[in-house]
């Protein structure tokens, strides 16, 4: 166990993507992750837009109702005014900040920050959705969670909204959106 400690807190510099849709886990992830790195002593600091009020103003909370304390920023340049001294970077969220995060994503790494991003990597249409696309292009690694589709079981592919609205960011729940598996969205819009 020690080794693998030893390992982790003099890796270098890289950036870790977790995508998918909805409900499938990504924020859990995230937190398992900078707990890890918070075992190991190192020094971490987790950021979320502040546009994202659902279940705290200031925490990262997930669906099941884990949370880790964060910092709110409105664009993606806040982070490196905010992550000198740090080892690693938390964002969650991050379709939502702007596609700046990619170049603030690379410095990091290249200063030798780890970098575990969270996000939708499509919108409620099923199109790539913010910044994510970009960043799985570039990341040292991807791990795509996948929720369990509510009409068969199979699993989800996309984030189904559930109420009318077309506007591209509305932030929701259950009450707003259900996990669909490809055949059961394209059932479910087909209308």
């Amino acid at each position: 166990m020690t080794e693998n400690l030893t390992w982790e807190a003099h890796r270098p510099g890289r950036i870790e993507v977790v995508c998918g849709s909805m409900f499938s886990g990504k924020t859990e992830e995230l937190i398992r992750r900078m707990r890890r790195a918070e075992f190991a002593r190192q020094k971490v600091e987790i950021f979320k837009p502040a546009m994202d009020t659902r279940y705290s103003d200031g925490d990262v909370v997930s669906h099941d109702h884990h949370s880790i304390p964060s910092t709110p920023i409105s664009s993606s340049a806040e982070i490196l005014l905010m992550s000198s001294d740090i080892d690693v970077v938390g964002i969650d969220e991050a379709q939502f900040l702007d596609n700046g995060l990619i170049e603030v994503c690379n410095d990091l790494a290249n200063r030798g920050i780890r970098v575990i991003v969270a996000g939708l990597d499509m919108d409620y249409k099923g199109i790539p959705f913010g910044p994510i696309p970009a960043l799985c292009a570039i990341a040292d690694d991807v791990t795509k969670v996948h929720a369990i589709c509510v009409k068969c079981g199979s699993l989800a592919y996309v984030s189904h909204r559930i109420v009318e609205s077309d506007r591209r960011v509305l932030l929701g729940e259950t009450a707003e959106y259900e996990p669909l598996c490809r055949e059961c969205y394209r059932k479910a819009t087909a209308r």
